[in-house]
């Protein structure tokens, strides 16, 4: 969850870096660091808080390399102490880290007995000393090796030596990837747009591998095994994203930008490879017991994409949350599929459901918007969202895109395709429509009434109820104003009793043959004094406040989470917060 660059080239190292951690704050944003090595010597910068905020921050002269993390806190608080990088004891090894330590306590404690002394309370340091420990006897290569084999979790590392000539990164579940530049300039990074505006050729490190970059004329990048230390061939990527998907524009917040491609993201996940997309409608067809797993946002995708199938393919498929896909291997078999749902295609729960999936042979198809990320390759076959870089932490573009394409999937297995891909056109062109300065206006308005809630409830029926989880999980995460999403039918069960006059409600009312049962629904709560907010493609008498959505059938769940999300953006602004990075969350969950 970490963002960390590396750099090895001609420009300045620090400056390289530096701007990279600002691409990455949405990966981490307590605290943040930069080590520059020169010939003789490591300088080291640290600051606690966010990397936009010290935009007059020092910049090292006279770097041959550096290395930086914008840190998001698990073991120790946010402190300059804890932040990264760390150092070995005597100073001569820094490091970078992203992950857990699943162990660090039992390499602390044996580290101690061997007379180290540790100043924070960051699991990274361990490894620091870890290394130095190794390093007394094998060169820092071989001590990277043999360090990385005592390391316990998902874990992703770059590290160097005081007046070293080379970058060593080593990955076990957690992503890093290697930019490769046309001038024989490198990066490492945790994610491609730390270093787009450079390259689009690129390496993903697999798990179980290093890379070492040397200084040199040229610079040299190898690629070895941990286990062996023999050199890999790695197949040079280059990808489609460019730089201008990855920066803000006109627009203040990545997320508003964001809300606003889906007029073009919608029409991308149309165009899919045609032998591709066959292939995985048939697995579909095929498979005995289909389970849809993901984790969060993706989730709540998934969810309804379990209602197209049902609806539209007539076709039975189990949905559940990653982190609980465990609890369900006794039902797998090798005529179990598993459809995978991730926009980063790097979160530690998915990938570690598609572990105990390969372990009874299931066939995985995932649904991914990172090409050559973790998830795509440890995948039977991969259809891509092409949303484009995502940075805000809330997810909206690659959402819809999620969305869109399980309602392609279910019309490819109704055998109806040429159906789905006109209906989508039109959803797309409704989205278009949406997408403007005066229905933005009716959302801030509302946003406006709505700032200072304590609570917001949001309610749907049939395939608006996953639709409610998510706008409701958009609100929570960007604003902080406590959402609760639920089915309309489970308001009597337990939630009336906290509908006081004037709670808002969010009442999602879809024409489908649920209208009748959600408008009763709605009843019960304008009768305990609930203000009704309908998002619906008709006035009601019922409604205190009215946001129209086309009338686009199947499309309902898409057209009505762009008002959600705008939504969850106008009030997180008007309270004054940054809807880009929400606190305490990060954009690619790497850790359990």
């Amino acid at each position: 969850m970490c963002g960390i660059i590396a750099y090895i080239g001609s420009k300045n190292p620090s400056r390289v870096v530096i701007a990279g951690l600002k691409k990455l704050e949405y990966r981490g944003y307590d605290s943040w660091g930069v080590a520059c090595f020169s010939e003789n010597d490591v300088s080291i910068y640290k600051e606690v808080g966010k990397v936009g905020e010290y935009e007059n921050t020092h910049v090292f002269e006279n770097c041959t390399m550096a290395l930086g993390q914008t840190r998001w806190a698990t073991h120790g608080g946010v402190t300059l102490e804890n932040a990264h990088p760390h150092v070995s004891q005597d100073r001569s090894i820094v490091i970078v880290q992203n992950g857990i330590v699943e162990n660090y306590l039992a390499l602390k404690e044996k580290l101690e007995k061997e007379g180290y002394v540790f100043r924070t309370e960051t699991d990274t340091e361990v490894i620091a000393n870890l290394l130095h420990f190794h390093r007394k006897k094998h060169s820092l290569f071989h001590a990277g090796r043999r360090a990385f084999d005592e390391i316990i979790g998902r874990n992703a590392i770059v590290f160097g030596e005081r007046g070293g000539a080379e970058l060593i990164a080593m990955r076990k579940g957690s992503p890093l990837i290697l930019g490769i530049a046309e001038d024989g300039d490198f990066f490492i990074a945790s994610d491609i747009p730390a270093f787009l505006e450079y390259t689009r050729k690129i390496n993903y490190l697999d798990d179980g591998e290093m890379a070492v970059v040397r200084i040199g004329n040229p610079h040299e990048l190898t690629v070895f095994s941990i286990a062996s230390g023999n050199p890999i061939q790695k197949r040079l990527i280059e990808i489609e994203w460019n730089m201008d998907e990855a920066k803000k524009g006109k627009y203040k917040y990545f997320m508003i930008k964001e809300i606003m491609e889906q007029k073009e993201t919608l029409r991308r996940v149309i165009n899919q490879d045609e032998a591709d997309f066959y292939d995985v409608v048939q697995a579909i067809k095929n498979a005995y017991g289909t389970f849809a797993v993901a984790c969060g946002t993706a989730g709540y995708a998934s969810m309804i994409g379990t209602y197209f199938f049902s609806e539209i393919a007539h076709k039975h498929i189990n949905f559940t949350v990653a982190s609980e896909f465990s609890n369900y291997v006794d039902f797998l078999t090798p005529e179990t599929l598993m459809l995978v749902t991730t926009q980063s295609g790097e979160t530690a729960d998915v990938l570690e459901a598609m572990e105990a999936g390969t372990e009874r042979g299931v066939k995985i198809v995932s649904l991914v918007n990172v090409v050559g990320s973790t998830v795509d390759r440890k995948s039977d076959k991969t259809l891509y969202l092409k949303a484009g870089p995502e940075q805000a932490v809330c997810s909206t573009k690659a959402t819809t895109a999620h969305i869109a394409l399980f309602l392609l999937l279910a019309y490819g297995v109704a055998d109806k395709l040429a159906v789905g891909k006109r209906f989508l056109v039109d959803v797309a062109s409704n989205v278009n429509d949406m997408l403007n300065p005066r229905y933005e206006e009716v959302i801030i308005r509302l946003a406006h009434q709505l700032k200072d809630s304590r609570d917001i409830y949001v309610i749907g029926r049939g395939i608006s109820y996953p639709l409610a989880l998510e706008i409701a999980h958009k609100i929570k995460e960007v604003s902080y104003i406590h959402a609760e999403g639920m089915a309309g039918g489970e308001l009597k069960h337990g939630t009336l009793s906290l509908i006081e006059t004037g709670t808002p409600v969010i009442v999602l009312t879809a024409e489908d043959k649920n209208k009748a049962a959600i408008l009763s629904n709605a009843m019960e709560i304008k009768a305990r004094g609930g203000y009704i907010i309908g998002i619906a493609c008709e006035p009601h008498p019922l409604y205190d406040y009215f946001i129209k959505v086309p009338n686009i059938g199947f499309g309902f769940p898409v057209v009505s989470l762009i008002p959600g999300q705008m939504l969850a953006y106008h009030l997180a602004v008007l309270r004054g917060l940054n809807p880009d990075k929400p606190r305490n969350l990060a954009k690619s969950v790497t850790v359990k």
